[in-house]
């Protein structure tokens, strides 16, 4: 397993959420909306004092599966890149949905640091259909680029179940261990709901030795501190958004400090 790029525990990755993007049917014409916004967030969680940062797709929808194409790919990097420029966070890709060797190819071509990957060696059902383990595809494109960035891979992932489930014991194992993960992501069953303090507590327990068990959504100031006996880190997307969807860096500054031990 790979060092963890962020300095402190728990940390908290603030989530910038971007899109249309060529390639996407809702797509406008024009990218620098998309980097203007991505940029933006990134210096307010910044300032609000978050740990890092990840650029997703998450207005991109609705989302091919398992692949992002040409022109998505391009355009993830450039906004990416100027993110990377813009901050001095730890920088992370999420394409959506499970695009693991394209995210790692936009980190390596940007300059980031960190991925997500939704099904990284579990297979689960979808809005998007049936989302099948990407983690050989991810270490043949880490063995072309001679590079590997920290991956962080969800398991039982939002917005879908697993095909055939299986005890969280074997599967956060396989997922550390035979898929590559160096950090266990558990999430609720959507986009802003939390996974039960119960089932992160679980998840810990099951979490190898130097890999990290991340809480991937729904926290905010009021529900975090029933979570920091068990996780390392938390990704926060919903919570830190104001009414125009931008990230607002009082909000951060607000779980940052409600995540202070």
């Amino acid at each position: 397993m790979k060092p963890r790029p962020f300095e402190k525990i728990p940390y908290i990755i603030a989530v910038t959420h971007i899109g249309p993007l060529p390639g996407n049917p809702r797509y406008g014409g024009s990218i620098e909306d998309s980097i203007e916004k991505a940029v933006a967030d990134a210096m307010a969680a910044e300032e609000g004092g978050a740990h890092g940062i990840i650029v997703e797709n998450y207005l991109d929808h609705p989302y091919p599966k398992d692949e992002a194409g040409p022109l998505k790919v391009a355009a993830m990097a450039v906004i990416t890149r100027e993110v990377v420029k813009a901050v001095n966070i730890p920088v992370g890709v999420s394409i959506l949905r499970n695009c693991a060797p394209e995210a790692a190819a936009v980190a390596h071509a940007a300059g980031a640091s960190f991925i997500r990957v939704n099904a990284l060696a579990q297979t689960v059902v979808s809005d998007q259909g049936i989302l099948e383990p990407v983690a050989y595809r991810l270490a043949t494109a880490e063995a072309l680029m001679r590079w590997s960035p920290y991956v962080m891979a969800d398991v039982n992932v939002k917005h879908a179940a697993p095909l055939a489930p299986r005890p969280l014991r074997e599967v956060i194992e396989e997922t550390v261990r035979r898929g590559g993960a160096d950090a266990v992501i558990i999430t609720g069953t959507a986009t802003g709901r939390p996974p039960t303090p119960e089932e992160v507590a679980e998840a810990r327990n099951h979490t190898p030795e130097g890999a990290d068990l991340v809480v991937g959504s729904g926290m905010t100031p009021e529900n975090i501190r029933h979570y920091l006996s068990h996780a390392h880190g938390f990704i926060v997307g919903t919570y830190l958004k104001n009414k125009e969807g931008k990230i607002d860096p009082k909000k951060v500054k607000r779980i940052v400090s409600a995540a202070r031990p």
